[in-house]
């Protein structure tokens, strides 16, 4: 089944869902799933806002249950092994439904893997009338060029992101103006499908129903980055365990997502090669003694390492943090330039504003902060999800930021091209292959 069609489904199965009141949110990630239960309260003081923007019907709501599990058949931030992912996510869903004391059948699901390809695009049209109409933005979102994407990608995101009336720039939504001329600048987000759609497949086998997807770069920015920041232009870098996410903002919007396929795990893995210990005992060392910047005092900050065999006496080893922090540093290194091409490919250097935030589980390392200033030439700050209130203590470091993000995404939806109704003829450059292979089976 077409995505487009799907997700303008998703859409409306959310509406519903938030009518009713309850809905999950589910955060997919390599080291942890986490699953958030969001109560409804009806519209806020906005009322039912439509907009184009951020403003697009927006809901109050409260977290009434969290359920955490550590990910299990998760990789790079993508599914590998679908019967455990599957256990992982009924007992994270189970956990928050508990706490939550009700029933949910729908869930928001954000994914960090994928490799996501970001498009900008363009598209004008002349007005009928003198007066921009919900149809005539349709039509301009249609006349958007869209690229050859690839056999085997899919569409994420699809937002668009600036409208211009005549020679009136920056318009966020343009409905109910008078002018001549329509124009817009769309921002497409397109990922693998068989990633996707496994996700898909892993959620129907749960026994839930999917409501809206989101990629985790743009949900931890929207939760991470203050509104000046996402006004004036910021990135996002979300550290997780299997992969590192990037997004840019300017004006409320993301103009460009990307990810990096190395996170927390491959230091955690390192570490372990490095000292000769089992992962879960290197994630540890990792956690309590872990750093990337060694002073003179590390020398003598010695840090005692257990043996498996049980023999206390005789096998027992000791290492230096400063010698942990030289297996850790090159790591984060690479890492944290990896992200530096992204963010130059993205042409990050001609925003107005170079903030950049550091959010997800692994930008807890000591010392983080301060190197990737150094690396990304920027100013750097460590962000932490904003703007939620009742979640309770241990949901509100910078590792939830994604799911917190998604708790946004749910209840101020960005409005995408599948909520405008696109005339068919004009859907993506693949409705003509479509219709050559109609012809070809039918006749």
């Amino acid at each position: 089944m077409d995505l487009y069609a799907q997700q303008r489904g998703m859409r409306n199965m959310r509406q519903a869902a938030m009518q009713r009141g309850v809905i999950a949110i589910l955060d997919i990630g390599t080291s942890k799933i986490a699953c958030l239960v969001l109560r409804f309260d009806g519209p806020d003081q906005f009322g039912e806002a439509e907009g184009v923007g951020s403003m697009a019907g927006q809901s109050s709501f409260k977290v009434i249950g969290v359920g955490t599990t550590r990910s299990r058949g998760v990789r790079f931030g993508e599914i590998e092994t679908l019967q455990e992912t599957e256990r992982a996510i009924r007992t994270a869903v189970q956990g928050a439904q508990k706490m939550a004391n009700v029933r949910v059948d729908h869930v928001i699901a954000c994914l960090s893997g994928a490799r996501p390809r970001s498009y900008g695009l363009d598209g004008a049209i002349d007005l009928q009338d003198d007066v921009v109409t919900e149809q005539d933005v349709a039509r301009v979102l249609s006349a958007c060029d869209i690229p050859d994407i690839g056999e085997g990608r899919e569409v994420l995101h699809a937002q668009p992101v600036n409208f211009a009336l005549d020679h009136r720039t920056g318009l966020s939504d343009p409905r109910g103006q008078v002018g001549n001329r329509l124009a817009t600048d769309m921002h497409l987000l397109t990922v693998d499908a068989a990633s996707l759609q496994t996700v898909l497949h892993c959620i129907k086998r749960c026994d839930l129903e999917l409501a809206g997807l989101a990629s985790s770069a743009y949900v931890s920015g929207i939760s991470s980055l203050v509104e000046d920041e996402q006004e004036l232009g910021a990135a996002c870098v979300d550290l997780g365990g299997g992969s590192t996410g990037v997004s840019i903002f300017i004006k409320k919007h993301m103009i460009y997502a990307d990810s990096v396929r190395l996170g927390g795990d491959a230091i955690t893995s390192d570490i372990s090669k490095g000292l000769q210990v089992p992962l879960a005992q290197a994630e540890r060392i990792k956690s309590v003694h872990g750093g990337v910047v060694a002073t003179g005092m590390d020398d003598r900050d010695i840090i005692d390492i257990g043996s498996d065999c049980g023999d206390w006496e005789r096998d027992r080893r000791t290492v230096s943090r400063s010698e942990l922090i030289g297996i850790m540093r090159p790591r984060v290194e690479e890492i944290l330039e990896d992200v530096r091409a992204r963010l130059d490919a993205a042409g990050f250097e001609h925003l107005p504003s170079q903030q950049i935030v550091l959010t997800g589980g692994s930008s807890q390392i000591p010392g983080l902060d301060g190197l990737a200033s150094k690396i990304l030439g920027q100013q750097v700050r460590l962000g932490r999800p904003l703007r939620v209130q009742g979640l309770p203590q241990a949901a509100t470091g910078s590792a939830f930021s994604s799911a917190v993000g998604l708790c946004l995404f749910a209840a101020h939806p960005q409005d995408e091209w599948w909520d405008f109704e696109i005339p068919n003829d004009r859907y993506p450059a693949r409705s003509l292959k479509r219709a050559v292979k109609w012809f070809r089976d039918n006749w």
